[in-house]
């Protein structure tokens, strides 16, 4: 009986002991790409710009912010998460980077409700910090016409140099390369006349 009420009590201490490591985790911090204004509206557009969520390359589709440690090395972190699916961040910010640039463009979320809309779609091969305190950002688009033929196909890449260690640094280095890459489409969307 003795060595039953020993074993209970050691039970009992030891699920104390676990439960009480278990309580003191800290949590992942959580990050969002920050806001770069509204979308602009025109209220006579020349055309409409669908865009699709970007397709990103499956190590980048995951909670942890990805870093390259070298060459050939990737590391998602576990204690720096975004706070929301980073396709959907970057869609986001595409679509109100694109209605700035493009200032006669109507540009909306691809919900296929615009038969006459031009569809803008994006591959993302790379969206992370690297080991020589750079943050990349390299793709593909394409520009499809209401029928889906194809206007136009470039790659994009991006770089920015980051001003400080950590995380908040990095997250706000991989948003100005974005908004670099966003600058570049509207560009060669111009140039290319495709609305006119």
């Amino acid at each position: 009986m003795r060595i039953l009420v020993l074993k209970s009590l050691l039970l009992m201490s030891l699920s104390l002991i676990l439960s009480a490591c278990a309580s003191s985790v800290t949590p992942p911090a959580r990050y969002m790409l920050p806001s770069n204004g509204l979308a602009n509206t025109p209220s006579s557009p020349q055309g409409t710009l669908q865009l699709r969520s970007p397709r990103l390359a499956h190590y980048l589709d995951v909670d942890g912010i990805v870093m390259q440690l070298d060459d050939i090395t990737l590391n998602q972190a576990r204690e720096h998460q975004w706070a929301e699916s980073i396709d959907r961040q970057l869609a986001r910010s595409l679509r109100t980077q694109l209605s700035q640039e493009l200032p006669l463009i109507r540009v909306v979320r691809d919900d296929s409700s615009q038969p006459e809309a031009l569809t803008l779609r994006l591959d993302v091969d790379r969206f992370q910090g690297r080991y020589d305190g750079l943050a990349v950002v390299a793709g593909q688009w394409q520009l499809r016409s209401p029928s889906d033929e194809l206007l136009a196909m470039k790659s994009f890449s991006a770089q920015t140099v980051l001003d400080e260690d950590g995380y908040p640094a990095l997250v706000r280095a991989l948003n100005a390369s974005w908004e670099d890459v966003a600058r570049q489409i509207a560009d060669q969307i111009r140039q290319g006349n495709y609305f006119n």
